[in-house]
């Protein structure tokens, strides 16, 4: 392909976006998790798998997995960066227009893709609390 083709096809992002696409924050897959979220379907789309380790209340580590596209990746990313370091509350508090600030915007047509990472982190979350005996409100 191209230099101009490439630079025509991720025109429609930010500079961040494509940071965040081409060099991802947190990726892999985690053995020892405490939490594990998952949303999306592969069969039709995005599809979303967060991890996240958790002491004294605080998501010390997270990573993810994702089959998806070039703005799935980078919210998958960005929600990843926001949540390490944040107590469980804190972390249940990051929506979708968080992430999408973040990233200095979505086109229009992606901003769906930012729902992606908040329910996976809600999942995970859920998971988590499920594990301990305890439910969020």
């Amino acid at each position: 392909m191209a230099r101009w083709e490439v630079n025509k096809m991720y025109a429609e992002y930010s500079d961040k976006v494509i940071e965040h696409f081409m060099s991802p924050q947190n990726v892999g897959s985690m053995v020892d998790y405490d939490g594990k979220g998952e949303y999306g379907d592969t069969r039709c789309g995005d599809s979303l798998t967060i991890y996240i380790k958790v002491d004294d209340g605080v998501i010390e580590d997270i990573s993810f997995l994702i089959f998806g596209c070039t703005a799935s990746i980078a919210t998958s990313s960005m929600i990843t960066s926001l949540a390490k370091g944040k107590s469980i509350e804190e972390a249940l508090q990051i929506k979708e227009r968080d992430i999408i600030d973040a990233l200095d915007g979505l086109p229009k047509n992606k901003i769906h893709c930012s729902v992606l990472g908040v329910k996976a982190l809600r999942n995970a979350i859920d998971d988590y609390l499920n594990k301990r005996g305890e439910h969020r409100l």
